[in-house]
């Protein structure tokens, strides 16, 4: 297979060759109008409206059209549903439509017809629109709009440079634009003062809101030129109401929090003063068992702001002796696109520890230690340059520039999302799984060369997220003898699945997915619905000898805004129990488990015996502190479980 770079320029063209469109409802309603009448509604301006069949149908009686106009106001708002433009019809969606002394102001996003774009509009009395300009561009991981650039600079979400697009990937980005002459999904989320609206999918006519376009009001749905428009399935949520849930914690566990403060995305356990009981360690600190209530800085901390910032110096970290000297040190993965850190340890002098960059470029948000060529030594898995690569310290010189196999050929598993280890075909080796299939080791070893890719879609791609998530599980769900795949299909989206193993007559390898967990208008297992499901991790967290998979939200995934969808939702972490069923679909359930709701996961969830009771802990570190959820004996219901497993 030849890669080819896949540029910015590029990649939006391959948009527009994409099939299908995906619909998804990603965001939470306060009202989901069923209508039989316009009640809750007003008419204003030059045009007919009715209720036909469920929908509101609107017919211009001239080109200016006019209005259908929300009752209540609302200043910030998600408006969400399906329209459909027949004939010559404009349409769009005025928000904020505030009154003025001539008419009304608001800022309007204009959905067919015209250009898609957003504008603010002024109305007069009669709503006949008087003025429109078009707004700036603006959006990305903010919740406030910048003033205005220089001409010469742009504005949006960026991207990361270049990204490698072999042919034949399993997963494609979703086809965008209207679809003429059919039902189109529309999600418009105004907040603070960016207006955020997406159109089967994908993104279109971000904006900057600012006050002067207008500031409260209503919604309104418009229709102008000439043909019939009609909504379905209309939505809307009261975006100023945030929820949190009263707090929760699972009673198999033992929840312990260590810091108040956001320093990192992940924690890592080891006896890191030889006292002969384990440690954490969590970005700047290392927490001193078996209390955990005094620690120590590794290196110079310094809090992050969970609005806007991100934790920079440590979004990932591992324990491990690493240098051989018999004292565990820690890895600190940085942001995407700097190297990998070293923390040596000092051996229990009273000081910060030498930091030594080993991996010049991490960009995969997740990365793994494991044993990957069987030597018995950990291996630090990544995506770096476009590649799936491992690391390796050098014994000769571990603070030096580490030992890197590159596996892969250039593609989209160099960046992004998931990443797991495990050995899925039987051979004894351990492969690599990435959302896009998965890398067979060579029979010669590891650094033997390039891996066999398998194309396989561990993820999805939507026009909110693109594919894959924390770290992917790799064991035998059902009991069948054969290795499964578990995978949280969007860090920033939705959708949790395991995929069941197959082997045909000629022993080829191919996979089931079986949904667990969907989006609000998806089947949910438990009713569980969650996005962001960034950090994961597999573990026996019920001690029946069966890996279960344990998955957090990242709240606030892309800072306080609206990036993502339902950003603000409960930051819950989850065990997803693995319950061997002959009658569920592929003899087997993840059956969830609510561990807490008052924290989430970061990058990374960590499942380890902190304390060597027996019993399966939980670390988790997140922009709401360091949490450990300490596993109890679970007695009976441990019983219950195994029976129910076997």
């Amino acid at each position: 297979m030849s890669p080819k770079s896949w540029y910015l320029t590029a990649f939006a063209a391959a948009l527009a060759v994409s099939a299908g469109i995906a619909v998804a409802q990603n965001y939470a309603e306060d009202v989901h109008f069923k209508p039989t009448s316009l009640a809750g509604w007003h008419v204003l301006g030059d045009a007919t409206w009715k209720v036909e069949n469920g929908e509101y149908v609107g017919t211009p009686k001239s080109p200016a059209g006019g209005w259908l106009v929300l009752d209540k106001s609302y200043q910030d708002v998600g408006l969400f549903g399906h329209f459909q433009c027949t004939g010559g019809c404009k349409t769009g969606v005025l928000l904020r439509a505030e009154k003025t002394g001539e008419g009304m102001k608001g800022l309007y996003v204009a959905l067919a017809g015209e250009d898609v774009a957003s504008y603010a509009v002024k109305l007069d009395a009669a709503g006949k629109e008087t003025g429109r300009e078009k707004l700036r561009a603006a959006g990305g991981q903010i919740r406030f709009a910048p003033a205005p650039a220089p001409a010469t600079a742009t504005a949006g979400r960026g991207g990361r440079g270049a990204a490698a697009a072999p042919a034949g990937l399993p997963i494609n980005p979703p086809t965008p634009g209207l679809v003429a002459n059919a039902w189109n999904r529309i999600e418009i989320v105004l907040d603070a003062t960016i207006v955020r609206p997406f159109l089967n999918e994908s993104p279109v006519a971000g904006a900057a809101a600012e006050d002067s376009t207008g500031k409260y009001g209503p919604v309104a749905l418009y229709v102008g030129g000439s043909g019939e428009v009609r909504f379905k399935d209309v939505a809307y949520s009261d975006l100023g109401v945030k929820t949190l849930p009263l707090e929760k914690t699972s009673s198999s566990f033992r929840m312990q929090k260590l810091n108040d403060f956001y320093y990192s995305w992940g924690a890592a356990a080891a006896d890191f003063n030889h006292d002969g009981i384990n440690d954490i360690a969590a970005g700047p600190y290392y927490y001193m068992g078996p209390n955990y209530t005094k620690s120590r800085e590794i290196y110079l901390a310094q809090t992050v702001n969970p609005s806007t910032e991100y934790p920079n110096d440590c979004m990932q970290n591992f324990a491990g002796d690493f240098t051989g000297d018999g004292w565990a040190d820690e890895l600190c993965m940085g942001a995407i696109g700097q190297p990998l850190h070293l923390y040596v340890n000092p051996k229990n002098e009273n000081r910060r520890w030498d930091k030594f960059d080993v991996v010049p470029l991490v960009q995969k948000e997740v990365s793994l230690v494991k044993d990957i060529d069987g030597d018995g030594k950990p291996d630090f898995v990544y995506g770096g340059g476009g590649f799936l690569r491992y690391a390796s310290p050098d014994p000769a010189n571990p603070t030096g520039q580490w030992i890197v196999h590159t596996i892969s050929e250039e593609g989209p598993w160099g960046r992004g999302h998931g990443i797991g280890v495990g050995d899925v075909n039987g051979d004894g080796k351990m492969d690599i799984v990435d959302p896009y299939g998965w890398f067979e080791q060579p029979k010669a070893g590891a650094a033997s060369g390039l891996w066999k890719y398998h194309p396989e879609a561990f993820g999805k791609w939507t026009g909110h997220a693109s594919p894959g998530g924390g770290e992917i599980g790799v064991y035998d769900v059902n009991g069948d003898g054969l290795t499964d795949v578990v995978a949280v299909l969007q860090a920033h989206g939705w959708g949790l699945a395991w995929f069941e193993q197959k082997r045909d007559k000629a022993g080829n390898i191919s996979f089931v997915k079986h949904m667990v967990i969907d989006d609000f208008a998806g089947k949910n297992a438990g009713g569980v619905v969650v996005s962001e499901l960034h950090g994961s991790t597999v573990g026996d967290v019920d001690g029946d000898g069966i890996m279960d998979f344990i998955a957090g939200k990242r709240y606030w995934s892309h800072r306080d805004d609206y990036t993502d969808p339902d950003p603000y939702g409960a930051p819950v972490l989850y065990a997803f129990r693995t319950v061997r069923n002959p009658k569920a679909p592929g003899g087997a359930e993840l059956v969830p488990e609510l561990i807490h709701n008052r924290s989430g996961a970061g990058n990374a969830v960590t499942a380890v015996d902190v304390n060597k009771d027996g019993h399966i802990d939980i670390l988790s570190a997140t922009d709401r502190g360091l949490f450990v959820f300490w596993g109890k004996a679970r007695g009976g219901a441990a019983e219950a479980n195994k029976d129910a497993k076997k």
